[in-house]
């Protein structure tokens, strides 16, 4: 149980959740934060890191080589949500959501990889969404990051399948954090032609992460799981059981069925 675990975005939410959950399991956490001194009461080690600095990813992995000589286990978690149309979204704000929920990973996964190779051994976790799946209207931008990261995966583990290491994905639904706090809205344009239909889908979507959203502890479960298995799959999908029938759904139904499907859902 003395594996080595990096967890990014680790001070609230889901990465906090998993490492709480693996430190209660006897693994050494370390998570990333931007401002860990705000966290005193942390049951893992928070180290100051954000990973859309080359630099700071760097320091990272040497800081957790220095202490433990390894690290068997990177979980990508660090991530950004994002609402709005897509015709009025910032390139500014679309560049700084890929640069953490997409280039940021990579950065990690670049930095770690050779740790990993020399010890022929290691596992990497992508946390990506649903949403990756599915272009969902007023979260296109969002859904892109996150399937870029799938698709990513499934070269990574290709590429180095020699090396003993595995790499997955790991996909909630809407899980009971504090997202929504954090996500990237851009609806204060009331003269905007998709005003209407953005701010009745931001209402709902906003509901289905307070009412519906799934406890964090079902993922944390998961990723403790997943590290236990000799030969973990590429894609886990976890989540309401609405939400993950409609990926099936799409993979069944002809396009423009599924289309309609998901439209009239969204009220459009």
């Amino acid at each position: 149980m003395n594996k080595v675990i990096i967890i990014t975005g680790a001070s609230s939410g889901i990465g906090k959740s998993i490492g709480n959950y693996l430190t209660e399991k006897g693994y050494i956490v370390y998570g990333t934060s931007r401002k860990p001194e705000k966290y005193p009461k942390s049951e893992f080690t928070l180290v100051k890191s954000d990973i859309n600095k080359k630099s700071d990813t760097q320091n990272l992995i040497n800081h957790v080589i220095s202490i433990e000589g390894k690290i068997d286990v990177l979980i990508n978690n660090a991530g950004i949500g994002y609402t709005g149309p897509i015709e009025e979204s910032r390139i500014e704000d679309i560049e700084s959501l890929f640069s953490t929920n997409f280039f940021g990973p990579i950065e990690m996964i670049k930095n770690t990889l050779p740790l990993m190779r020399k010890n022929n051994s290691g596992l990497i976790i992508n946390i990506t969404s649903i949403a990756g799946y599915i272009g969902l209207p007023f979260r296109g931008v969002f859904c892109a990051s996150k399937s870029a990261l799938e698709i990513l995966t499934e070269s990574l583990r290709a590429e180095i399948k020699d090396y003993g290491i595995k790499v997955v994905n790991v996909a909630p639904g809407d899980v009971k954090t504090d997202v929504i706090s954090r996500r990237i809205d851009s609806f204060n344009d009331k003269n905007s032609i998709y005003f209407k239909k953005y701010y009745k889908t931001w209402k709902s979507m906003n509901k289905d992460v307070e009412e519906g959203g799934i406890d964090p502890l079902k993922i944390s479960r998961l990723i403790f799981k997943i590290i236990n298995k000799n030969n973990p799959k590429i894609h886990y999908v976890i989540g309401k059981p609405l939400q993950k029938f409609s990926i099936v759904l799409k993979k069944i139904l002809p396009d423009l069925v599924f289309e309609r499907i998901l439209n009239r859902f969204n009220s459009l």
